[in-house]
């Protein structure tokens, strides 16, 4: 097995002295006249000192001001290398939660305390991060930056209390392991639940290779490093090359990837043997959709069914009816749909490469499953989009009017040729690098401009922000090449936050950074 190290996620200076006692797809546009050069000089404060510790007392304080009900749930988690079936007949030799493919789904209540205890049986450091939740900083698994790395054969105890409901989920954050089995759906239910359905339906995108004609994440990563050092790979190859260079797409105004996946699947299942959902005609479904992918945005339809949008990264949305989705990887959208009489494709497609994952619906005991190919008409109409949806009121940022105390700007820098991605031309880690301020209760403005010929998801750890001034509140949405997106926040969850591109391959390179609380 490939062994890759990346030099470039060296630890920040400050993390040392914060960790010594302990032993972070809205396709908008708008102009900036402000270079990649010009955002170089909105450098944060020097590191290693004034910032909040992710062990500090004012995480505790903050975990002492969430609504909980008293409610803990207990889960233990098995980090584990070994065969995964991924249907039809066949297996692949991967890392996973207790050999599962999504791991278990972790159902709470909102008001709950989660006590997680992560046991990890790799051959590798390991952690992991709830994403899209904004918990207690100390807990938020980025390893050298809010936690000591889990070592082989060791464990590590998570617990905070979740306040919000909604799709979330869990995965490590650690080096490329996101690209192998080891993500879970953790969806967090509202015990005043305002809209009513008959059944859920969680479904999990991912784009897959590890175990593939020996391919590896790690090889992966190596491969693209060779690409751009000229043979400097920083580990041996495995299997077939995996590069993709003509991932185009006009819906995201050019590349849409960088890695030539041999398979897609929807619940750990390739589309042909896919995972079944039965319900009844007439059902009113809930769908919960992840994107777990590591280098693949999505475009979701259900074949013969109209959609309703009703939530994005866990909050809702004033309701939408389209056709079918765009979903960046790290996004989640809730749906609901009135199922028909019938077998239904469940489609996701790999926008740009040309490849479909799969999963049915079924609700009639007879006909065929649909083939594996199967592309609805429905991938071809209407499409929403997270910049034409709106936040639900119950949602919106307080005093949305309001001007932000502190603008945060941040270039979008690299390409494919070099691999050399970053947030204003510094790699997370290299020398220059520092938490960029901010103080609790300000409101915040961070204004992405995307130098890049490709598009990025970003995501921000421990907060949600809102897509202008009504819009959807989101933890996870796409930058256009050449375009510009401000987002605004309000600071009100202290510690180290983590801010990366959620293609997998690029915030490796390098394009994560981090938002500090200032003492």
């Amino acid at each position: 097995m490939a062994k890759y190290t990346h030099t470039r996620r060296s630890v920040l200076a400050l993390t040392g002295a914060a960790l010594a006692g302990a032993g972070a797809a809205a396709l908008t546009a708008c102009t900036s006249s402000r270079s990649a050069q010009d955002l170089t000089d909105d450098a944060a404060p020097a590191p290693g000192t004034g910032f909040v510790r992710p062990d500090g007392p004012e995480m505790a304080a903050a975990e002492r001001g969430r609504a909980t009900n008293g409610t803990v749930r207990e889960v233990r988690l098995m980090a584990v290398e070994g065969p995964v079936d991924i249907g039809g007949g066949r297996s692949v030799r991967t890392w996973s939660y207790g050999g599962e493919l999504p791991g278990r789904e972790i159902r709470l209540t909102a008001g709950d305390t989660l006590a997680a205890t992560l046991t990890n049986h790799l051959p590798a450091t390991t952690s992991a991060h709830w994403h899209g939740l904004a918990i207690r900083n100390d807990m938020d698994g980025v390893p050298d930056l809010t936690q000591p790395p889990i070592g082989a054969g060791a464990e590590y105890a998570y617990r905070f209390a979740v306040e919000r409901p909604g799709t979330y989920w869990f995965h490590p954050h650690t080096g490329v392991q996101i690209d192998r089995g080891l993500y879970a759906p953790l969806i967090v239910a509202d015990p005043r639940e305002p809209m009513p359905y008959d059944k859920e339906w969680t479904v999990v995108l991912d784009d897959w290779l590890d175990g593939i004609d020996g391919s590896t994440p790690d090889s992966v990563m190596a491969e693209l490093m060779g690409e751009a050092t000229g043979g400097a790979t920083g580990g041996p190859a495995a299997g077939p090359s995996r590069m993709l260079d003509d991932a185009n797409s006009v819906l995201l105004r050019g590349d849409a990837g960088h890695v030539a996946y041999p398979l897609y699947l929807i619940n750990g299942r390739t589309p042909d043997d896919p995972a079944v959902f039965a319900a009844r005609p007439g059902d009113r479904i809930r769908i919960r959709i992840i994107n777990a992918g590591g280098d693949s945005p999505f475009r979701v339809a259900l074949g013969g069914h109209r959609m309703t949008v009703t939530h994005t990264d866990g909050f809702p949305v004033a309701h939408a009816d389209t056709d079918a989705l765009l979903i960046g990887m790290g996004e989640r959208y809730d749906v609901l749909v009135t199922a028909g009489d019938g077998v239904f494709p469940l489609t996701a497609l790999a926008e740009g490469k040309d490849a479909t994952a799969l999963a049915v619906l079924r609700t009639s005991p007879g006909g065929a499953v649909p083939a594996a190919g199967t592309r609805p008409a429905e991938l071809g109409g209407v499409l929403v989009t997270a910049d034409q949806l709106r936040a639900d009121e119950s949602v919106r940022l307080p005093d949305p009017g309001r001007a932000p105390d502190r603008t945060i700007h941040l270039a979008l820098t690299g390409s494919m040729e070099a691999h050399d991605w970053a947030f204003n031309r510094q790699p997370y880690g290299h020398h220059h690098s520092a938490p960029h301020a901010v103080r609790a209760g300000e409101r915040v403005r961070i204004e992405f401009a995307n130098h890049t010929r490709m598009w990025h998801p970003v995501h921000l750890h421990g907060h949600t922000f809102a897509l202008g001034r009504d819009g959807a509140r989101k933890d996870t949405t796409g930058v256009l090449p050449g375009e510009s997106l401000s987002v605004d926040l309000d600071a009100d969850n202290p510690g180290l936050w983590m801010l990366h591109c959620h293609n997998l391959y690029h915030s490796e390179a390098g394009m994560m950074t981090v938002l500090g609380y200032q003492a």
